[in-house]
């Protein structure tokens, strides 16, 4: 190294050790704030936000001479949504069985960028991805959008699929002799030892948790949603896996035997629970196992497949699992089960998130419990309450702001006027 880079370094670090960190400090001025930990909305607050942080909420006063201010005083402010149950890392659902086959995984990482980009433009500025088709590829979204690269929402991601051999995680429906590429079929798994392997292998890869596919799915060919698929024993091997990387585990399962097996087996949350009996419901309540029901899908399902000639297996399994899983949903509020905000998106096209939210209320949330089901609910089942799902001191300043009172008309949330991720604006 030259004497004139080390006398360039040299000068560098004194100027660095000598000069003070100087913090980067605005103001958000709402008109209103939705403050999802009390579950009350308050008028004209003033949010100072210090290094993406919030560091405090009070009434409105102007700020310091020359801050800078967001002016949010005509909009009703909420903490950024959260969705819990996505898939940006993939292809949407389509008529095509093997649409999961037919994009090169270059191709899934630019789809899945723009999903990403939609999902947050929408609204929702942490997500947690449920799986994927190819391996890791929300790994590498997750990252890239963690260093700036890809803009998109905070991501907790499962890596792949856990699921036993042409189960309800598995691409199906194809030719017997079709062979489906090794990065697709990472996390089959025969038997509990076989599942202890795959589990340490996700979480080697940069999983945050694991997805278990407990029952069959109404989206995959030739499984069917009642039936159980992995074992109590399998899916408590994961969970102990999980346990051992200081994580959890979520189960996939539609019917009501495979919710009571992945429940007493010790995962943290069920997906989907379209066919989940009393006996169920007690059971998750009494475990404290959150739900996580996307009970606006089937409307959309019903309607697009049918215009575009999605397989009569998937139609006919979606029209006997969605009736009956809204009056599941209805039955788990009333007895007060947790449940968080979680649709499914990429069964729909990414962006439309808020849709679920008049289905919530519908089958009996009230607004307010709805709009917590998307923040403070979904941030503890991820285990991330201390980051998101308030606007509170000390949480990020992820931001959105509506015209109108989501209280008084859900959805409002349906159409998000501004967006600020870590005290950004990106819409």
């Amino acid at each position: 190294m030259s004497r004139l880079v080390v006398r360039v370094l040299g000068l560098a670090a004194v100027i660095a050790a000598s000069s003070p960190v100087l913090a980067e400090t605005l103001y958000v001025r709402a008109g209103k704030l939705v403050d999802t930990e009390k579950g009350v909305v308050l008028p004209d607050r003033l949010i100072r936000i210090d290094d993406g942080r919030v560091t405090a909420v009070t009434p409105w006063a102007p700020p310091p001479p020359g801050a800078a201010l967001t002016d949010w005083s005509g909009y009703t402010v909420l903490p950024g949504l959260i969705d819990i149950h996505t898939h940006l890392a993939d292809t949407e659902q389509s008529a095509n069985v093997a649409e999961p086959l037919l994009h090169s995984g270059a191709d899934i990482a630019l789809l899945g960028a723009k999903h990403a980009r939609d999902t947050l433009a929408a609204g929702f500025t942490s997500v947690r991805d449920v799986g994927t088709f190819r391996a890791f590829g929300d790994v590498s979204l997750r990252n890239a959008i963690d260093t700036g690269m890809v803009e998109g929402p905070r991501m907790s991601v499962a890596g792949a699929y856990l699921t036993v051999p042409g189960g309800g995680g598995e691409v199906t429906g194809m030719a017997p002799d079709v062979e489906v590429p090794a990065i697709m079929r990472m996390g089959v798994v025969t038997g509990p030892a076989d599942m202890t392997v795959k589990a340490r292998r996700l979480f080697q890869g940069g999983a945050d948790f694991l997805k278990l596919i407990a029952t069959g799915a109404v989206l995959a060919a030739g499984t069917e949603p009642g039936a159980p698929e992995l074992t109590e024993e399998e899916m408590r091997a994961a969970v102990a896996e999980a346990v051992r990387n200081g994580s959890y585990a979520t189960a996939h399962a539609h019917g009501a035997e495979g919710i009571k097996l992945a429940i007493r087996a010790g995962v943290r949350s069920i997906e989907h629970a379209s066919l989940i009996d009393d006996e169920g419901i007690a059971l998750a309540r009494a475990k404290g196992v959150w739900l996580v029901m996307d009970i606006y899908d089937g409307d959309y399902i019903d309607q697009v497949g049918k215009r575009d000639g999605w397989p009569a297996e998937i139609l006919r399994k979606n029209t006997e699992t969605t009736d009956a899983q809204r009056d599941g949903f209805r039955k788990a509020v009333r007895a007060g089960v947790k449940i968080a905000y979680g649709t499914d998106a990429g069964v729909y096209p990414h962006g439309l998130n808020a849709r679920q939210f008049r289905y919530m209320i519908r089958y009996g949330m009230t607004p307010m419990q709805a709009i917590q089901s998307a923040t403070t609910s979904a941030a503890a089942l991820m285990g991330k309450s201390a980051d998101v799902g308030a606007v509170s001191p000390g949480h990020y300043a992820d931001l959105i702001a509506v015209t109108g009172d989501p209280v008084a008309d859900i959805g409002v949330l349906e159409k998000v006027d501004h967006v600020m991720k870590g005290g950004k604006l990106v819409r």
